[in-house]
């Protein structure tokens, strides 16, 4: 319990990480690594829950989302120029905002009385947290980019919902959330490509021509 607490926990450091680099490709770098994370979730929730299941998310998670989704963003960004668009949301700000999602995400889920994860309520908690700052990191951030990256942040932490909550699931729903999620990041890399090759720029406040 208390690695599967930890490892959570190390989730949120990993979503600051990638809401804080100023690239895309730091950026791919840290939400590959979020996802390794991830994938040791599954791992040990399979092995303390009994869900056998969660050892063939973990492997799907593990081509998609360590491999696959990063590959995708780096490749789709190599000849987009991020060097002049402004970082988003201040450090000084970014980690105060963060503790107050977890703590008020705790607070929501300590009186939840469901024993299956009657001992993982951090974990809970903190898949919960993830999910808010994938909002914090699509409404805080200047760089369209990098709010491609605050959709990958809440689709892990729903993920990681999902398999606390839902670790019975058949292999088929964890094909259509991986399936799901790729195609999503395809769409808005191309979207985000158009745009720069339009406009020359990823700055959202820019942007406002796009408005019909």
């Amino acid at each position: 319990m208390l690695m599967i607490n930890g490892l959570a926990c190390l989730l949120i450091i990993t979503s600051l990480c990638v809401i804080m680099v100023r690239t895309a490709k730091k950026a791919a770098l840290f939400y590959s690594l979020q996802s390794l994370v991830l994938v040791l979730l599954f791992v040990y929730l399979a092995n303390e829950m009994q869900a056998h299941e969660l050892y063939m998310w973990s492997i799907s998670a593990f081509i998609t989302k360590v491999f696959l989704v990063p590959a995708i963003l780096i490749y789709a960004m190599k000849k987009v120029d991020e060097s002049q668009t402004p970082a988003g949301i201040n450090v000084a700000w970014l980690i105060p905002i963060t503790a107050v999602i977890v703590t008020l995400c705790y607070f929501v889920v300590v009186p939840i009385d469901l024993p299956l994860v009657a001992h993982l309520k951090p974990a809970l908690s903190v898949s919960l947290s993830h999910f808010l700052l994938g909002l914090v990191c699509i409404v805080s951030q200047r760089n369209i980019v990098k709010q491609v990256f605050g959709y990958c942040l809440m689709e892990n932490g729903s993920h990681l919902t999902l398999a606390l909550l839902a670790n019975k699931a058949p292999e088929l729903v964890e094909i259509g959330i991986a399936t799901d999620a790729i195609f999503a990041v395809i769409i808005m890399v191309v979207l985000v490509n158009k745009i720069y090759r339009t406009f020359h720029s990823l700055d959202a406040k820019q942007l406002m021509s796009l408005k019909g």
